[in-house]
């Protein structure tokens, strides 16, 4: 707000007398020989670990139909060239490793960003390097320089109690380094869509535009959670932010280093929550748990030994309390890994173990089909959305594939202009075309065309 605006408010004058009496009249160090409670000293370790993001993403403009009209340019000898225009954003980061660089953030932030940079506490601009992010919890990391680092230490989000003080740090509207604070008001938070994947701390502590991104930490200083959301039916925060828990983040950051996306399994079966009803009915006396109502045959749970009926109680010794619960934390396992499950079955507790299933074990790999595909896996025809593709599998980084532009979850509709009907079709292709020379790809709801110099 400007001065104009402030004097017009009858605000100005006010502030600058309460600015120059709390010169004069500073609180005291103590009262009483006890020193008074202050953040400071948490607040000068944690806040060099908290950066400010910036992103430039180039959108195309809107221009006259004749203008994209090919022969309408070489008519009138236009030069063919498209318009575009850039468009940037802010956010917030948490460094969480300064021996390697990275930075933690919200997918939101920096996706479809052409370039990402990131502004330190001391003032320096980097530009960073995304390694991967998933929109599914809506957490990217990425990579900058690893000189003279700060880092935010991980806490046990698990721990955490309604009632623990907290504070949020960010760029709330571009202004950096701001810090509020405020109490944990409720755990678990789903249902909010917001993202695929829901267990959000929910806040009292002021989080803004901007603060997307940043770290809600303890009295210790320690990372309890991202910032990612607020919920403002007029547009401005009411206290009611959300934050998504340290370790669901450490976890899908750990799977974004390691393989550049998050490799989710399979287990196979459909669930709901309890009602009162239900829970009466299989003699529960409570609702928590998540009742089976399908298991898929041949899946993970089946080979588990689950049916229909019995109630999850427990997931790798973790209460499960509901079926949104029980999502999240099969989300967060990776593909392959061991898993126990405590159940209620007639009336009686039982133990069953099993494992994570590869929904890509069906999959072909793609060096079986050409060397310029290696290290993507390509699954059979897809018509489900009406548009036949190949569904694309995991993509290892830097690979062949990777470096030809294919992402885990795309889905291949053409190769070199021509449609295929099966996955054995882009050996064809490829063998008649002599190369690879454009990719034709759905990516979510957006059409892309991939060429190759």
């Amino acid at each position: 707000m400007s001065s104009s605006r402030l004097l017009r408010y009858g605000v100005l004058f006010p502030l600058l007398l309460c600015i120059t009496l709390a010169a004069r009249a500073a609180l005291p160090p103590s009262v009483d020989g006890q020193p008074l409670p202050t953040l400071a000293p948490m607040l000068e370790r944690a806040l060099p670990a908290v950066v400010n993001i910036s992103t430039v993403t180039r959108i195309e403009t809107a221009e006259h139909p004749l203008l994209r009209d090919p022969f309408f340019r070489h008519f009138f000898d236009i030069p063919s060239r498209q318009r575009q225009r850039e468009n940037s954003s802010l956010g917030s980061g948490i460094i969480v490793d300064a021996k390697r660089g990275l930075v933690l953030s919200n997918h939101h932030v920096i996706a479809k960003a052409e370039t990402i940079r990131v502004t330190l506490h001391d003032g320096r601009t980097l530009e960073a390097t995304l390694i991967g992010s998933d929109p599914e919890t809506d957490v990217a990391v990425l990579r900058i320089p690893a000189q003279e680092l700060s880092a935010l230490p991980f806490a046990d989000s698990d721990r955490l109690r309604v009632g623990d003080f907290v504070v949020a740090i960010g760029n709330p509207f571009g202004l950096r380094q701001t810090v509020t604070s405020g109490i944990v008001s409720g755990l678990g938070r789903t249902g909010l869509g917001i993202e695929g994947y829901e267990n959000f701390i929910q806040t009292d502590a002021s989080i803004n535009p901007g603060n997307s991104g940043g770290p809600l930490v303890n009295l210790n200083g320690e990372l309890v959670g991202m910032n990612t959301a607020i919920l403002a039916p007029g547009g401005g925060n009411i206290g009611i932010g959300f934050a998504i828990p340290a370790n669901m983040a450490r976890a899908i950051l750990e799977q974004l280093v390691e393989f550049g996306a998050v490799r989710r399994g399979l287990f196979g079966v459909a669930v709901q929550d309890l009602t009162d009803e239900l829970a009466g009915a299989l003699g529960m006396n409570h609702r928590d748990g998540a009742l089976i109502t399908t298991v898929n045959k041949g899946s993970a749970a089946d080979e588990a030994g689950l049916r229909a009926g019995d109630v999850i109680l427990k997931l790798n010794d973790k209460p499960v309390r509901g079926s949104s619960d029980l999502r999240n934390q099969f989300g967060l396992l990776r593909v392959g890994e061991s898993v126990r499950l405590d159940i209620l079955r007639d009336g009686k507790p039982r133990r069953l173990t099993g494992r994570v299933d590869d929904p890509y074990r069906h999959y072909i790999p793609g060096e079986r089909l050409s060397p310029a595909l290696a290290g993507a896996l390509f699954g059979e025809l897809d018509t489900a959305s009406g548009v036949p593709a190949i569904p694309v599998g995991t993509v290892d980084p830097e690979s062949p594939a990777w470096l030809a532009g294919l992402r885990e979850g795309d889905r291949l509709i053409q190769i070199n202009g021509q449609h295929l009907g099966d996955p054995r079709d882009i050996v064809k292709v490829l063998r008649a075309s002599k190369g690879l020379y454009s990719l034709r790809i759905q990516r979510g709801d957006d059409l892309l065309l991939l060429s190759r110099r």
